[in-house]
């Protein structure tokens, strides 16, 4: 069955802007960022050097860049009288706002709050937080996060990624200081304390040493060593068909006597190991996936060390999607195949589709892309850590070590939520003493991989940095590629919260591609959306199709317009799959010796393993 649908319409092309032409003056020469560590000149390795040492202090943050959005925001405030002014109105307002309220309530009136905390902001929901004198010291926290707020942002001239970082700081400051991350200010810890005679404390205390000695020893957190790759975690049958530097390659064993002759190929994020996607028997979509009839596959990335650092973009594509397909049709033998991408690993998949489709060789009955991004002008507050400072920051970090580890990458995904993933964690574990038994996605979270240095510097260039793909500037075997050549029908998955890859963001495959789109939005996050198993309670999601040559909706119009269905996502995903499958067949062989694809060992591998 081909995948490749043609058209006799002719398309307009997003195309890269020509070079400016200066003919009397010779373009000056320029350093390549990604030089090996072999190659740099010594004055560059000193300075690099010096940059890698305080990265490390620093978490990979860069100081450079928060010192030019702090001056940015000094300057052009303490040049408008205008804006302070204001300032210092707001915060007499806000004072005797408060002193009005503390009247009243020593008064023991019934006095509602002076400021309601934001929709997201659970902290103070609690009703020990509504007695005196705990409630005065909320209401006053939130005041003057408001009116942090409205200092940090509406100042006339500052950049908006200058204002962004600044209020983002200022937010997280303020979070350290809540009242509910201190024993004498947290009415709920208070009770459990005088209720337990401190043993909430004792406990905290242990669970606090656990951890660090779990940090220390760089050992899985308290509890997930409970979940073993291979053993409760990872285990749909199968085996591994194909090993390269990049990748090995997982063919799972059918479910069901007959299967589609279409097989899915699943190409995951290779920032964490494959396996979310196949975690507890329970809630595996490939687990899934192969009792609704089909056979799937599974690239297992390789966790790289030092001796890989020159590993790049253009490697995970051609040794890990390419030859993939090749050994996916030549174990099949059928032509199409259904391609799906979960995060950085369906950007790639894009860029691989994008690149066949330009050259008119597509083996893609089907595009699939799970939280994944082609757009990167508005993916979220990542975006707060992308500028030149800081990626020069983290490429010196990487050209030092050969790679970018995930521990250097946790402290940043933890501040874009850090009320939920820090500090609420802190007052849970450590001052209430209760510890919340794991389960397999929070282990999963913990098994990350490492970057190499060539790689995660491109792809922070030229995908977050210079949104290259979007654009239409971003070059394969030397020449730009444009989604727009795309043809294969696309299945589009965004969740609600997701902080990693925005739901508005992900819906940009409505804009960039001429082709069918469908776009399915389910509430989650940007993993627990993802992993939505049939029966997970609470679950919805919204889809809708956009075919080749309807008129476009905004993601907004798109939200109001379309209706809510109850339930995982998946059965939706599976039917669509099944309209743009062929009927039921024989099941294939898992290897093809004859062909050069032997069964070489079981699933899960070895490279998922490898610390």
């Amino acid at each position: 069955m081909s995948a490749v649908k043609t058209s006799g319409k002719t398309k307009a092309k997003t195309i890269a802007p020509p070079a400016s032409r200066v003919p009397d003056r010779p373009a000056a020469p320029q350093a390549d960022p990604l030089d090996s560590y072999a190659s740099t000149e010594l004055q560059n390795i000193l300075d690099r050097s010096l940059h890698a040492t305080a990265a490390r202090l620093t978490g990979g943050i860069s100081p450079g860049s928060l010192a030019g959005a702090y001056w940015d925001w000094a300057v052009h405030l303490g040049v408008s009288p205008g804006k302070q002014a204001q300032l210092i109105e707001k915060a007499v307002k806000k004072w005797l706002r408060l002193a009005g309220y503390c009247g009243r309530c020593m008064r023991g009136d019934d006095c509602p709050a002076c400021i309601d905390p934001l929709p997201q902001d659970k902290r103070f929901n609690g009703e020990a937080w509504q007695q005196w004198p705990f409630k005065l010291i909320y209401q006053a926290f939130l005041l003057n996060q408001q009116w942090w707020y409205n200092a940090t942002t509406g100042v006339r001239g500052v950049t908006q990624q200058h204002q962004n970082v600044v209020e983002f700081v200022a937010r997280q400051l303020l979070d350290t200081v809540s009242p509910s991350n201190f024993l004498m200010t947290n009415p709920e810890v208070l009770q459990k304390t005088l209720t337990e005679g401190g043993g909430n404390l004792l406990r905290g205390a242990q669970n606090l040493a656990d951890d660090l000695e779990a940090a220390y020893a760089r050992g899985p957190a308290p509890g997930g060593e409970e979940f073993t790759v291979g053993e409760n975690v990872a285990v749909t049958p199968g085996k591994v068909v194909h090993r390269n530097r990049v990748m090995e390659l997982i063919q799972y064993s059918p479910a069901t006597d007959k299967v589609r002759p279409e097989p899915v190929l699943i190409v995951p994020a290779w920032i964490m190991k494959y396996y979310i996607l196949d975690l507890s028997p329970g809630n595996s979509l490939v687990r899934y996936l192969t009792e609704q009839g089909y056979t799937v596959f599974m690239i297992s990335w390789i966790n790289p060390g030092p001796d890989l650092r020159e590993l790049s973009m253009d490697d995970y594509r051609q040794s890990g999607i390419m030859e993939a397909l090749d050994a996916v049709q030549a174990i099949t033998g059928c032509r199409g195949v259904h391609g799906a991408g979960y995060c950085l690993g369906g950007t790639l998949l894009a860029i691989a589709a994008a690149a066949m489709a330009r050259n008119q060789h597509s083996p893609f009955a089907t595009l699939s892309f799970l939280a994944a991004q082609t757009d990167f002008t508005e993916a979220g507050e990542l975006t707060l850590f992308i500028n030149e400072s800081q990626v020069s920051f983290l490429e010196d970090m990487m050209w030092e070590q050969g790679y970018l580890d995930t521990r250097q990458m946790a402290g940043a995904f933890q501040l874009l939520r850090s009320n939920d993933l820090i500090w609420s964690r802190i007052v849970r574990e450590y001052l209430m003493g209760d510890r919340r038994p794991p389960n397999d996605l929070m282990a999963w979270n913990a098994d990350g991989t490492r970057l190499p240095y060539r790689m995660h510097s491109q792809y922070l260039r030229s995908l977050f940095l210079n949104n290259d793909l979007a654009a239409g500037r971003y070059a394969v075997d030397g020449r730009p590629i444009a989604l727009s050549d795309i043809r294969s029908p696309i299945f589009a998955v965004g969740t609600e919260r997701d902080h990693v890859a925005p739901w508005r963001s992900v819906y940009k495959f409505d804009l960039l591609t001429d082709t069918d789109v469908t776009f399915c939005l389910t509430n989650g996050g940007h993993n627990a959306g993802i992993v939505s198993e049939p029966g997970h309670a609470g679950r919805h999601y919204r889809i809708a199709t956009k075919f080749e040559g309807d008129r476009y909706r905004d993601p907004d119009t798109w939200l109001d317009e379309t209706p809510k269905s109850d339930g995982s996502w998946w059965p939706a995903w599976t039917a669509w799959l099944d309209q743009h499958s062929s009927g039921f067949g024989a099941r294939p062989p898992l290897g093809a010796a004859d062909s050069g694809y032997p069964v070489l060992m079981p699933a899960p591998g070895a490279y998922v393993l490898a610390d």
